[in-house]
């Protein structure tokens, strides 16, 4: 007998307020990654903490947007609605400077490799609640996770986790390992809203100096991964001229759709998934969701996949591209810290960094200007202000706007004399008597 899909559908329709109060309190809930947050279910939790029924839920996710921030991370809700982040953005640096001026403690952070976050959820947290935006139910009984699938999918899976959803028209049909039947949909909420853009960050001559240097240590069919942010938009920009590209990359940006529609990249030459990319989230502008929907070449796959450095490896010549905020004179870098305090996190910066160097062929690129507050700061320094995100073990090319260096193979004063050379002429010298007080090496 056919399962009557529409029946369960109309069955779990509810308003998002009816949704919102299966919520719990004491929940341990998992919100959707970026254009994955659901704004009604969002404002109706956030009016019920509000209104003092809910009380002591955590939130766990990964890049907030303002559909979060302006709903159940409100400021003043704080004691009731309690953000759990596995990485910093905007809305987290906005709290912790209010809690700061307040003396109050920053806003939570789970260190967490992206490719670990679901078992963390599912094992180590216990999450018991899923909120998303999904697309339209398919003839199936299906729901796609569309922009977020990373995190989300694994939740989804765990048994006995209420799934709240958000149906909203505007969110892409995305194809691959990334849906979510109906039949396990514990409610339904329908809301059509535009989803969350991304502006491009507006691009440096720095940036395009070092987004030339990266595209030139690409060549024909390479299979990239890019990151989030100027430099990586710049290298996008460097590569129109290339062929037969590959994506296997935990974002997809409107760069690298930009490459896919001008015939760069065709995955031809991909040892795995071969004719089509492969992503765990985007996030970005509109023509990049007019692009994923319904695309037969793109796929969405969890982020316990897609950032396996395993999984990775099994593409021959992978190029993993991201950016960084400092790095020492032994090649470890923060990619997170900034003046002492939380900034962004790891991602899955050391996920591709570790795969892309498995990889047959392959280079991880870790990329940075070469200083920081508008040219006072050295982003080369003597040591880390801040966690080690990148192990020195693990960092194979740097790249600044003065040039390129592979770290692998070299010793610690090898090391050091190169980065020193990639260093701002202003700082090379305090970075050399750095090197030689520590023992690096001797002076000259």
């Amino acid at each position: 007998m056919p399962v009557d899909h529409r029946g369960l559908y109309r069955e779990r329709l509810r308003t998002a307020e009816q949704a919102a109060a299966l919520i719990p309190s004491g929940a341990k809930v998992a919100m959707a990654l970026g254009a994955g947050q659901p704004p009604a279910i969002l404002a109706a939790l956030a009016g019920r903490a509000r209104a003092g029924a809910v009380a002591e839920v955590r939130l766990y996710y990964l890049l907030c947007t303002g559909i979060a921030g302006g709903s159940v991370f409100d400021f003043d809700l704080a004691d009731r609605l309690i953000p759990m982040s596995y990485f910093h953005g905007g809305v987290e640096r906005a709290l912790d400077k209010r809690r700061l001026g307040e003396k109050l403690p920053a806003v939570d952070i789970v260190p967490c490799h992206f490719s670990q976050v679901p078992r963390s959820l599912v094992e180590h947290v216990g999450v018991d609640t899923l909120i998303a935006t999904v697309s339209p139910m398919d003839a199936q009984g299906h729901f796609s996770l569309g922009t977020s699938t990373d995190y989300s999918l694994a939740v989804a899976r765990k048994p006995g986790t209420r799934l709240i959803l958000e149906v909203n028209p505007r969110m892409p049909y995305v194809r691959g390992n990334c849906m979510i039947p109906v039949s396990d949909v514990t409610a339904l909420v329908e809301h059509d809203a535009g989803l969350p853009l991304l502006p491009p960050a507006p691009r440096t001559d720095i940036d395009d100096r070092i987004g030339a240097i990266i595209a030139g240590l690409v060549e024909d069919g390479d299979c990239l991964q890019m990151g989030i942010g100027a430099l990586p938009d710049a290298v996008c920009a460097g590569l129109s001229g290339h062929r037969h590209l590959g994506i296997h990359t935990e974002m997809m940006t409107p760069g690298l759709s930009a490459l896919v529609k001008a015939g760069v990249v065709d995955n031809s030459r991909k040892q795995t998934h071969v004719g089509r990319s492969i992503f765990t989230f985007a996030l970005g502008d509109q023509p990049l969701y007019d692009f994923l929907h319904d695309n037969p070449a793109v796929e969405a796959h969890p982020v316990e996949y897609v950032n396996n450095p395993f999984v990775i490896a099994q593409n021959d010549r992978v190029v993993s591209v991201n950016a960084t905020l400092q790095i020492d004179l032994n090649g470890a870098c923060n990619s997170e810290f900034v003046n002492g305090r939380q900034f962004s996190a790891s991602g899955g910066q050391v996920d591709f960094v570790r795969g892309a160097y498995a990889s047959r062929g392959g280079r991880s690129i870790i990329a940075c200007h070469s200083t920081a507050a508008k040219g006072s700061i050295s982003r080369i320094a003597p040591h880390l202000t801040g966690p080690v995100t990148t192990p020195r073990n693990d960092t194979h090319i740097v790249v600044t706007e003065y040039g390129w260096t592979v770290l692998k193979g070299k010793s610690a004063a090898e090391r050091a004399k190169a980065l020193i050379e990639m260093a701002h002429p202003a700082f090379r010298e305090q970075l050399d008597k750095a090197a030689y007080e520590a023992g690096l090496y001797a002076r000259a």
